[in-house]
């Protein structure tokens, strides 16, 4: 029971919680008999211990599989497969409750968070999410919580299984050499990409008109006004506006060093200053302690950016293009030294493939704005500064190099040693993953209903 579609079940599960109702169940049970006639109702088809499969949580992840299909046949088990995935995240919660692994409240709050910012990013803002769904951001919130912390709970079981693995060349190449050269992928025209990017600077009265107004804020709540009435009306902070700025409980080191610091020194009820973050400017106000976790409120405002402001970024990188064409600075060094995304300036400005963690980035995958750009570049290319939005929304420019262009090709080990050694990794770790679920089995209390006897979910091909 190799476990490749674990990570689509979890991100499944997750995406669509947000959808009342689920995904409309699928008409066809492939894989799986049922009476003729007989209308798909849902329920429970597996128990392991206190935890339970729903016959909606596998529709749900085939009807989303159908749809990625796009008229293409599918493998007649893949609800047994699906149903498999399922039980052995069910069987590593049963076995947490028993190993006491656990995740904190400040944890799942965060990823919330995290969470409604990016759906919110997604729509365009809160008020479309709350009309597409006909809810609540913190009723959304509410919904999404048990998958979440279940989630969660998985990722650092299986963490506690297979964190430690790693792969050497040899079995790299071993792993290799096992596939039949026909079935060797085929891989289209790839690229490496780098970019360097510089935020627009906010300028001076944008940051004193918000200073000013969370200072108006801050004197209304000491007047008596409601400060969760407040933080709905004006924060701009998309994961907590909704619930009147509550961010919930944090520990020490898990919020940005700016806001923990101004937060540690207050008392229940208490306010702070205004406080200046990577984010924007907060008006705090403590909740309680408990333990050394600490719960909060807030409300950020984010002083908007104009094109004077983003010029001031254009100049520095029009600088910075002239001495990296000059060769008086790398890429990237420049990158690692003035480029605000984190996630590639510690890569030598580079982007990331987030299948397998390295570099070459497929033509046909690349983001619209990205691909129209470096369509007409050649290797070694630099543009000039461009506009850019960044993931969280803030105004930024950024330029782009295109460091190489691998035309395409037959999987080899020495033009694809990194994806290679990712699929030799994820093989180990399905196996590891295989290996503790047939010790484990035995220990939990399981029952599957007659309609998916023949699914055998704790039978594993070692």
């Amino acid at each position: 029971m190799h476990n490749p579609l674990n990570r689509l079940v979890a991100a499944a599960l997750c995406a669509l919680a947000l959808v009342l109702g689920g995904a409309p169940a699928a008409q066809a049970q492939l894989g799986v008999s049922r009476p003729k006639g007989q209308d798909l109702i849902d329920g429970i088809i597996v128990k392991v211990d206190n935890q339970i499969v729903l016959r909606s949580d596998v529709e749900n992840i085939y009807a989303q599989e159908t749809a990625r299909a796009e008229g293409k046949a599918l493998p007649p088990d893949l609800r047994c497969k699906i149903l498999q995935s399922l039980v052995l995240n069910k069987l590593m919660l049963a076995r947490a409750d028993v190993d006491s692994v656990t995740v904190t409240d400040a944890a799942v709050d965060g990823e919330l968070s995290r969470r409604m910012a990016y759906f919110v990013q997604q729509v365009g803002s809160e008020k479309k999410l709350e009309e597409l769904y006909n809810k609540s951001v913190k009723s959304l919130k509410d919904d999404l919580r048990p998958q979440v912390k279940e989630q969660l709970v998985q990722q650092k079981m299986q963490e506690t299984i297979t964190g430690k693995l790693a792969v050497t060349p040899r079995e790299v190449n071993q792993y290799f050499t096992r596939i039949p050269k026909d079935s060797l992928p085929y891989y289209s025209t790839e690229v490496e990409v780098g970019q360097i990017v510089v935020p627009a600077q906010v300028n001076d009265a944008a940051k004193q008109a918000a200073v000013a107004k969370l200072n108006d804020l801050r004197a209304q709540v000491l007047a008596g006004a409601s400060f969760e009435e407040l933080a709905k009306k004006y924060s701009e902070d998309p994961g907590s506006a909704a619930q009147g700025g509550l961010l919930g409980f944090f520990k020490r080191g898990e919020l940005v060093p700016e806001y923990e610091a101004a937060s540690r020194k207050l008392e229940p009820g208490q306010m702070s200053p205004v406080v200046q973050s990577q984010f924007g400017f907060h008006l705090i106000q403590f909740i309680e302690r408990k333990g050394d976790s600490y719960s909060t409120r807030h409300i950020l405002l984010k002083p908007a950016t104009g094109a004077s402001d983003a010029s001031a970024s254009a100049k520095k990188l029009a600088r910075l293009r002239t001495q990296i064409l000059s060769d008086s600075i790398s890429f990237a060094k420049a990158a690692k030294d003035n480029s605000s995304d984190k996630a590639s300036s510690s890569n030598g400005g580079l982007l990331a493939n987030r299948q397998d963690g390295g570099s070459r980035l497929p033509l046909d995958k690349l983001d619209p704005a990205i691909f129209f750009t470096i369509d007409t570049m050649k290797v070694g290319h630099i543009t000039p500064p461009l506009p850019y939005r960044t993931d969280d929304g803030k105004d930024a420019m950024r330029i782009l190099y295109l460091k190489s262009n691998t035309a395409p090709h037959q999987a080899n080990l020495d033009d694809d040693y990194q994806k290679i050694a990712a699929a030799a990794l994820n093989e180990k770790k399905s196996k590891a993953l295989d290996l503790w679920f047939v010790k484990n089995r035995g220990t939990v209390y399981l029952e599957v209903v007659p309609e998916y006897a023949q699914c055998k979910v704790l039978d594993v091909e070692l």
